[in-house]
């Protein structure tokens, strides 16, 4: 029996009563080194593993998946590769408001996506080349209660058509790490491409070129609380306009597009205000949407910070005052640092070749008083701005 073959074995004992008691004891108990080896007088050593690895998993599932991660099943590389589910959760409801009457899943990994799109009402089916990984999809829906088919198969070979919708997040692993090269992904960008001739919804990597992005295909950027996760491209009737920007966080959801971007917005001198947009908003080319909406301009044509002489409260941008400028080069500026008693610094830059962490070393900071900091060019000059959050 091959390696794979055991640990799906061993999984799909772990599924049955002797196996959940065996994972009750792991989650309920003592996780040390001395009650591994007490349990494996009673288990064997393959099915105590998988019950700690499963217990492990769990606990670190719930940054992704919430109260659900406790019932849910995982390997550490397909939980690594799963999406958040407040950000699949937005996804598999866009799928759902365009009511299509089934979607599949190409390369389903554990399920996650799955999760989602069955919790919004739709018909899914998943497939996946991995058996593990399948039979962990399906023990997923089993758990949550949630309906869903799920098999081994390879997605460049079936017959797509009778699918309303087609989503797909390629791999974008190989053996050195993470490639960002589309001709490294699994399934293929040539497969990718295929599918964009459709209604479908395939998640990419947020680092994709504009360029790459197909004629008539709506590419998404997708912020979660502040982190970007990644990009989403839409087609067929799925697309409504050409690049959309989409923050989640404790407020909700927002979402600014290509629409409330007026463009043609000028860049002068930093007012008494300053925004910082958030990533999907610079990764989706929308830095100006945001500056026509703070009634403000940019710092510079190439640089995303924004200023405007007025306070709002957007979800697209973090707000800062401008409290004084201080001295950019960095002998000038340690010695301002140290006048003003800062000994806590946050160091926000763009648009200059710095490394906070290095830069903070070499100011050797003392002091009782914390600090923004924000290096940036203003109009192609170096400029370092002393500034608090509102």
């Amino acid at each position: 029996m091959s390696s794979d073959e055991s640990r799906l074995e061993t999984f799909e004992w772990l599924l049955g009563d002797d196996g959940q008691e065996l994972l009750s004891q792991v989650e309920a108990g003592d996780r040390s080194l001395g009650a591994a080896s007490s349990l494996r007088a009673r288990f064997q050593a393959e099915q105590v593993s998988l019950a700690f690895s499963i217990a492990e998993l769990r606990d670190k599932g719930r940054a992704k998946f919430g109260s659900a991660a406790r019932h849910m099943y995982f390997t550490r590389e397909a939980l690594e590769q799963a999406t958040r589910l407040p950000v699949a959760r937005h996804r598999a409801g866009r799928i759902a408001a365009a009511a299509p009457d089934s979607v599949i899943d190409l390369g389903c990994g554990i399920g996650g996506d799955l999760v989602a799109l069955a919790e919004a009402g739709l018909t899914t089916a998943g497939v996946d080349l991995d058996p593990l990984r399948v039979a962990m999809a399906r023990a997923n829906l089993v758990a949550l209660g949630l309906p869903g088919a799920v098999s081994v198969a390879d997605a460049t070979t079936l017959d797509l058509s009778p699918f309303g919708v087609r989503f797909a997040d390629p791999a974008r692993r190989t053996g050195a790490g993470r490639s960002f090269r589309p001709d490294a992904w699994l399934p293929s960008w040539e497969f990718v491409s295929d599918l964009l001739t459709r209604a479908s919804c395939v998640k990419v990597a947020p680092g994709i070129p504009h360029a790459m992005v197909p004629a008539g295909v709506e590419a998404e950027w997708v912020s979660d609380h502040g982190e970007l996760k990644e990009a989403v491209l839409w087609s067929g009737p799925l697309a409504t306009v050409v690049r959309r920007a989409t923050v989640i966080g404790n407020g909700g959801l927002a979402t600014l597009t290509d629409e409330d971007d007026p463009g043609g917005i000028d860049a002068g001198p930093v007012l008494g205000l300053l925004y910082e947009p958030d990533d999907a908003v610079i990764r989706a080319g929308l830095v100006t949407a945001v500056a026509a909406g703070v009634g403000g301009r940019l710092i510079d044509p190439k640089i995303a910070w924004v200023t405007s002489e007025h306070a709002f409260t957007t979800p697209f941008a973090r707000g800062y005052r401008v409290l004084e400028e201080v001295p950019f080069r960095e002998k000038a500026l340690k010695q301002a640092l140290r006048q003003r008693g800062i000994g806590s610094l946050t160091i926000k830059k763009r648009g200059v070749q710095v490394v906070p962490e290095h830069l903070r070393a070499r100011l050797s900071l003392r002091g009782d008083e914390a600090a923004t900091l924000v290096l940036t060019r203003v109009q192609g000059r170096g400029v370092a701005l002393l500034v608090e959050p509102f």
